[in-house]
């Protein structure tokens, strides 16, 4: 993730190699996307499992805060080398500066993935000879119903943080004439509040259940759905502001929790390779095409209203899911059935 982030930052111009520039960027964000990949629900399910009794939820929502929180970092370094570069300097060559500072978060990231021990949990399945050869094979063991349900229940975050993230930023400056600038501060608000927030709901998760608090806070997006763009679309700063603040708010509730309850799906064994399959299949499915969708229906359209009730209709698919999810699988019901044993040495799962 961060060779292909900071190899981004010296690509040569189209000026200088031409058609080759746009493949090297493309092949590069594909590298990221294959960092993403292996470390996203790897991380997640790697804090849980060193959880103390009575703080999984606590220690599964930290991971989570690198999406608001690096989203903070990027748009802070990017306004920040945009004011002092001026305008043409940045275009011209300032941009590379935020992609090249990647290095430094590789180094970091390096220097803690060193120090980490391999989870207890784990640790007790390679001791009973539970690894197994093939384990993204064998996590769909645990069943079409529930793979299905659980990646139901969580694409609907993705996909309104997409559109949150990415796609108002374009139809705010070009369709409603709001400054650039102003929508990217949102943004990095609304992510600061996001970010702030995820430790108090995944405390709220582990004294009250994670499930509830997830069916209400995926009614909440749905409804704030509903307001969002309505809002944004008065052209008045103060009710973007409210609108942009509202989507802090509602996202985190969700979001906080998703990454253990994806673990949760799988055994031990397998639950690497099967939550990264969930957690990366459920982002190219909301986030990947949320932004390309919604772009699709303002131009089909005219105005936002499809994109809202594109939303709302993603959002109720999740809601529906996660209320099936919970029902197929009650409250406090045992882990799932291991995948029969094989005997590979190491890790794998």
């Amino acid at each position: 993730m961060g060779v292909g982030s900071t190899l981004i930052g010296a690509i040569p111009s189209y000026d200088s190699i031409g058609f080759w520039a746009p493949v090297l960027l493309v092949a590069l964000r594909i590298v990221q996307g294959i960092g993403l990949g292996g470390e996203g629900a790897g991380a997640t399910l790697m804090s849980m499992e060193h959880a103390p009794p009575g703080k999984k939820n606590l220690y599964a929502g930290f991971p989570q805060m690198g999406t608001p929180g690096g989203l903070v970092l990027a748009n802070v370094i990017f306004l920040t080398t945009h004011a002092v570069l001026g305008d043409h300097t940045f275009t011209s060559w300032g941009w590379r500066i935020p992609f090249l500072l990647s290095f430094v978060l590789v180094a970091v990231g390096l220097l803690i993935r060193l120090r980490v021990t391999e989870s207890p949990s784990f640790d007790r399945a390679r001791a009973q000879n539970e690894v197994v050869r093939f384990p993204l094979a064998e996590s769909l063991k645990v069943g079409f119903p529930r793979l299905s349900l659980t990646l139901l229940a969580v694409v609907a975050n993705s996909a309104v943080a997409y559109v949150f993230m990415v796609f108002t930023l374009s139809y705010g400056s070009q369709h409603l004439d709001y400054d650039k600038q102003f929508l990217i501060v949102c943004v990095t608000v609304s992510a600061v509040l996001w970010f702030a927030t995820i430790p108090l709901w995944t405390k709220v998760a582990d004294r009250h259940g994670r499930r509830t608090m997830f069916i209400a806070g995926s009614a909440a997006i749905l409804l704030w759905c509903v307001a969002f763009f309505p809002l944004l679309d008065t052209g008045s700063p103060v009710l973007a502001v409210v609108a942009f603040l509202g989507m802090g708010l509602v996202i985190p509730v969700t979001h906080c929790v998703q990454g253990s309850i994806i673990v949760d799906t799988f055994p031990v064994n397998v639950r690497y390779s099967g939550s990264s399959l969930i957690l990366q299949t459920g982002a190219i499915l909301g986030g990947g095409l949320a932004p390309m969708i919604s772009t699709a229906l303002l131009n089909s359209g005219g105005s936002s209203t499809g994109v809202t009730w594109y939303l709302v209709a993603i959002c109720a698919v999740s809601l529906a899911g996660a209320v099936a999810l919970f029902r197929l699988v009650p409250e406090g019901a045992p882990e799932p059935v291991r995948a029969p044993a094989s005997s590979l040495p190491g890790g794998g799962a």
